[in-house]
């Protein structure tokens, strides 16, 4: 008999709370306002530097927490649980690192949709490091997640004029400069893999809280030493920006990602990566209320697969769920 998928986790001593899609969902609208927040911040400051507060701000938010529950939750831990939790920072700040490096060679649409193979990354590894198999049902909803990502990708590129679509040639895209761009864009999405098949496997031993922190805090002391070597200042900027760097710990850190690590207790890694997909979708709705942007047929046709694709996926879970019980 072929391997039975995973479902979402029905152990009683880990029982979620509410649905796991619930604030999975929740997440990743919270992540969509992260591109525009950034767009808002880099009018003033370097990426490393917006990366580097985003994750140092949210590390400071959630100390005083930690430090009311240390001795319940935060010295019984091993030590080989701390040193996986400092490997999923290192992982965080790889993908912030080299996606974002990867904006000033490559152009979004291509840096986009490469670092969007992050869910087909952790599909294909997660039967060999968690041991968890996909329904095949699941492959289709990826599939067509990841089919519509490329077309929400190129809508960045591709111009509609008298029903004809004009891309440009692929020489441009993968040619001299935007070469090394979709690289570092292809290492950001091996990166933010690692990080989810991480938490992924160790959730269940570690609680939210020093999980979150030691994540948030690694990446923050690594972004701010790449920060120093790329000799950027933290001071000097317009009071606002630090209220976007604020706004960037609040919501697509500490809602989003925090809801990405919980949902992860309960919910396959690769299941969670599809979901991700849904940040642009969410962004190009909040754009249209924020920066009164019209999203192109091409995008919202994109938007429609990755839907598509997620509830497929969520369709096949709940199908499978009874065969796991």
């Amino acid at each position: 008999m072929s391997p039975t998928p995973p479902a979402v986790s029905t152990n009683q001593d880990h029982q979620a709370v509410m649905h796991p899609y619930i604030p999975l969902v929740i997440g990743v609208f919270a992540a969509s306002s992260a591109s525009i927040l950034v767009r808002f911040a880099q009018r003033d400051a370097p990426s490393l530097i917006i990366a580097a507060y985003r994750l140092t701000i949210a590390t400071l938010l959630l100390l005083p927490a930690l430090f009311r529950r240390w001795k319940r939750d935060v010295l019984p831990l091993s030590r080989q649980l701390i040193l996986l939790t400092c490997l999923s920072g290192a992982f965080l700040t790889v993908h912030f690192a080299t996606w974002i490096t990867s904006l000033e060679y490559a152009s979004v649409a291509s840096s986009v949709v490469l670092v969007q193979t992050s869910p087909i990354m952790v599909a294909l590894l997660s039967p060999i490091l968690l041991d968890e198999s996909l329904h095949p049902q699941t492959w289709i909803g990826i599939t067509l997640a990841f089919a519509g990502s490329i077309l929400v990708g190129m809508s960045d590129l591709c111009l509609s004029s008298s029903g004809v679509l004009a891309c440009p040639p692929l020489s441009s895209l993968v040619g001299g400069t935007a070469l090394k761009g979709d690289l570092l864009a292809l290492a950001g999405a091996v990166a933010v893999s690692g990080y989810l098949i991480i938490g992924r496997k160790i959730r269940v031993d570690i609680p939210l809280l020093p999980y979150l922190a030691g994540t948030y805090g690694t990446s923050s002391v690594l972004l701010i030493m790449l920060a120093v070597l790329a000799g950027h200042s933290f001071t000097g900027y317009e009071p606002i920006t630090f209220v976007w760097f604020l706004l960037l710990a609040l919501l697509p850190q500490i809602v989003a990602h925090s809801s990405v690590n919980w949902a992860l207790r309960y919910i396959p890694a690769a299941i969670v990566s599809i979901f991700l997909l849904g940040e642009p979708v969410g962004s190009a709705i909040l754009a249209v209320f924020i920066l009164d942007e019209i999203p192109p047929p091409l995008r919202i046709f994109g938007g429609i697969m990755i839907l598509t694709g997620i509830v497929i996926t969520i369709i096949s879970q709940r199908e499978q769920q009874p065969a796991d019980a």
